[in-house]
C-alpha cells in the first residue's frame, strides 16, 4: 500500500485539493471582514420574499449564521438544540439573527423559500429571517467558508466576532457541554460593554456549496 504524505504538497495545491474534495479549511479567514471595522453592507431576500439590508438594522446587533441543513456539523448543533438555544438567547437580548443559505442550485443544502420555512418550523429554530443566497454573493462578500460560520455585527455596524459557534471542532453532540460557545460568550461581553476577547476563531464544518 502506498501512503501519500499530503504535507509534501505545496501549500496552494494542498488547499486546492482540500476544497475540491469538499473538506473544510478551518484556517481560511475572511479578508474583507476585519474585526473592529465596518461590516460589509448587503441587500438580500429572505425565504418569504422580503428584502433585508444591513442598514435596516442600524443600532442593533446582528448575527449572521451560514447554514446547510445537510451538513453534519450543522446537524450537530440543531439536533442537540444548541443552535436554537443560542438563537433564543440572542432574540431575548434584542439581537437580529439572520440565517444565510448560500448553497447553489443543484448542490447540497440548496432549498426553496418554502423548504427553508419548513426547516425552520421542523427544527423549532428562531432566526428573524432566513436569507437565500443561491448566487453566493453574500457568502463571498463575507468570505463565509463553512457551515456553520458565524459573524456578529455590533450596534455601531462594526464586526465584533467571526468564526466558529464553539470551541470543539467535531460533529459529536456529546462535545457540546464541554465546549465554549463563542457566540454566547461574545454576546455576553458586548452586552456588558466589554471587548470581545476571542473575536476571531477558526470556523469548522462543511465547505459552503458555492456555484461556479
Amino acid at each position: 500500500m502506498i501512503v501519500f504524505d499530503w504535507k509534501l504538497l505545496p501549500g496552494s495545491v494542498f488547499f486546492a485539493v482540500l476544497l475540491l474534495a469538499g473538506i473544510a479549511v478551518p484556517g481560511a479567514m475572511a479578508a474583507e471582514t476585519i474585526i473592529g471595522k465596518p461590516a460589509p453592507g448587503f441587500t438580500a431576500v429572505d425565504s418569504t420574499g422580503r428584502v433585508h439590508r444591513l442598514s435596516d438594522y442600524s443600532g442593533k446587533r446582528v448575527i449572521l449564521e451560514w447554514t446547510n441543513h445537510d451538513c453534519p456539523f450543522v446537524g450537530k448543533h440543531y439536533r442537540s438544540g444548541n443552535m436554537q438555544q443560542t438563537q433564543k438567547s440572542a432574540k431575548e437580548d434584542g439581537v437580529v439573527w439572520l440565517s444565510v443559505i448560500s448553497s447553489a442550485p443543484g448542490l447540497q443544502g440548496h432549498v426553496s423559500g418554502d423548504e427553508a420555512d419548513a426547516l425552520t418550523k421542523s427544527r423549532n429554530a428562531h432566526p428573524a429571517a432566513v436569507l437565500l443566497d443561491p448566487d453566493g454573493k453574500l457568502g463571498r462578500l463575507y468570505r463565509a467558508r463553512v457551515t456553520p460560520h458565524m459573524y456578529i455585527i455590533d450596534k455601531d455596524g462594526t464586526l465584533a466576532y467571526k468564526g466558529a459557534i464553539d470551541s470543539i471542532a467535531s460533529g459529536d453532540t456529546a462535545d457540546i457541554p464541554d465546549a465554549t460557545n463563542y457566540v454566547l460568550q461574545a454576546m455576553t461581553q458586548l452586552k456588558a460593554g466589554q471587548p470581545v476577547k476571542e473575536s476571531a476563531t477558526r470556523p469548522y464544518g462543511c465547505t459552503v456549496k458555492y456555484g461556479s
